[in-house]
């Protein structure tokens, strides 16, 4: 994305949104939630493209990273957003023990991650003088007032979790384009020859590992303190796995930011369109919208809008030479 439409974007995300729905809690909360699938989106995408790993795991570090937070700010008394960023921590730390995993490739790495996902919830439904066990975490401190912007409120949730999934997506570009980037892409072709040539595979598979489980813990963490509760089956329910996976591939996985429109388009659709004509059952739309998407365009939503462009764009040349 070219720096001028991207500021452009960015400057509608932060002041028009919040102008044109501050009023209107519904469909803002409906905004924070598909942004909250936007930063898992993106974490698993990095993974999947960069790592070339395809992981079922992630609600994994999203429960890991919303518990590390609510219990350093209910417990420790740390503020909610130092939490925040420790819970981000206490993700990345727990995908150490997930690195055996490393080993696997294909549906056998998925798997495994799978497993994992349902050890830390039973970890966490166990360990109850920590965690509350089953019954969970109730109040758990929100977010602060700073300088007159309450961030406790949707639209202060709205600017944090939007401030997490850009710089997410940022730092997702900056590794695609650094020298990690191209080792990373050219292991997709060939692991071995890149081991030849000096290439640290595994270890660039790990540091990926970490990031992604870094930035899922920290979409965890806020999804925590904004919604005020925990309990193990939601903070590590499949659905912080299906649901960004769905979306980053619905976008397009392999872009920057086909991630964050693929969780804004399927998420807003089934809420806003798919509900509204069929209350029970919308997830059915949902999924042949996907299913179509995958058989008309792999690449996902955004390579199609960009092929469209470029058509355009010729088409006018074209007829601007006749």
């Amino acid at each position: 994305m070219k720096a001028v439409v991207l500021i452009a974007v960015l400057a509608l995300a932060y002041v028009g949104v919040p102008l044109v729905f501050g009023g209107n809690a519904y469909i803002l909360g409906l905004i924070v939630a598909a942004l909250t699938i936007a930063g898992v989106s993106v974490a698993w995408a990095l993974l999947g493209n960069l790592g070339g790993m395809v992981s079922f795991g992630h609600a994994a570090f999203f429960g890991v990273g919303s518990y590390v937070s609510a219990v350093l700010a209910m417990k420790l008394g740390v503020p909610v957003f130092a939490a925040m960023v420790l819970g981000g921590v206490g993700a990345a730390v727990a995908s150490v023990a997930t690195m055996p995993a490393l080993r696997l490739k294909g549906p056998y790495f998925a798997l495994a991650m799978l497993a994992y996902a349902h050890i830390f919830q039973i970890l966490a439904t166990e360990m109850t003088p920590v965690t509350g066990g089953a019954g969970g975490l109730l109040s758990i401190p929100r977010f602060p007032t700073v300088m007159g912007v309450e961030f406790g409120e949707k639209t202060g949730g709205y600017l944090i979790v939007l401030t997490i999934v850009v710089l997410a997506a940022l730092a997702y570009d900056a590794i695609r384009r650094s020298a990690w980037g191209l080792a990373l892409k050219a292991m997709h072709d060939t692991e071995q020859a890149t081991r030849v040539v000096g290439v640290p595979s595994t270890h660039l598979k790990a540091a990926m590992l970490v990031l992604s489980a870094f930035i899922t813990g920290v979409v965890g963490a806020f999804n925590a303190h904004f919604i005020s509760f925990l309990q193990p089956d939601y903070a590590f329910a499949s659905t912080w796995t299906v649901l960004p996976i769905a979306a980053a591939i619905f976008g397009g996985y392999r872009t920057v930011w086909g991630p964050v429109v693929g969780s804004l388009a399927i998420y807003l659709l089934d809420q806003l369109v798919f509900k509204e004509l069929m209350p029970h059952g919308h997830q059915l739309v949902l999924g042949a919208l996907l299913c179509v998407m995958i058989l008309f365009s792999p690449g996902g939503l955004m390579p199609l809008l960009v092929r469209r462009r470029r058509r355009k764009k010729e088409g006018v040349q074209a007829h601007a030479h006749a």
